[in-house]
């Protein structure tokens, strides 16, 4: 059996810095859903114009199907993804789910006020995701339903914490 963490959260929440940490303290393959956008998807974020379901749709598919290959190849993972709505979080278990042998997918939402995301990301340099998106992204945003194996960490705790909360509420 595998095990898939998804690091999720709105942007600036600081996804990457807890799956990074996460990745290297359990030894696990990492990647970065940034990377997996088309240019496309880049150009219009950059733009300050939110990503539609359809925009997100074949992004998700290569995240679901990058997965679910190393899933097939006894590979554990740590991935960041915004996963903002039920639906995403579904794509990104379908593919894994349909392997054979039990794969489990856990959803690490990076979670805080407004406030506090939206300070980090005035002081961001070279992201292509505009601080006037951060609203959009709140709105769209579903909290993780009680069937969804997963759990919050507070963003207002040091990235050190995160992480360790991180390892510990994973590992079986």
């Amino acid at each position: 059996m595998t095990t898939h963490v998804v690091v999720m959260g709105v942007s600036g929440s600081g996804k990457s810095t807890v799956a990074e940490g996460v990745a290297e303290r359990l030894g696990w393959t990492f990647a970065e859903a940034d990377e997996f956008h088309p240019q496309s998807n880049i150009d219009k974020m950059a733009r300050g114009i939110p990503l539609d379901d359809r925009d997100r749709a074949p992004w998700l598919r290569d995240l679901g199907g990058w997965m679910a290959e190393h899933a097939a190849a006894e590979d554990d993972t740590v991935i960041t993804c915004s996963a903002l709505k039920r639906s995403y979080r579904d794509v990104l278990r379908r593919d894994v789910a349909a392997l054979a042998g039990g794969h489990r997918v856990v959803f690490v939402h990076v979670h805080g006020p407004f406030e506090v995301i939206a300070g980090r990301m005035e002081g961001r340099r070279g992201h292509f995701m505009p601080e006037s998106l951060l609203q959009s992204q709140f709105d769209t945003l579903e909290d993780l339903e009680p069937d969804e194996h997963g759990f919050v960490l507070d963003v207002r705790h040091s990235p050190q914490e995160l992480v360790t909360e991180a390892v510990e509420r994973i590992l079986p």
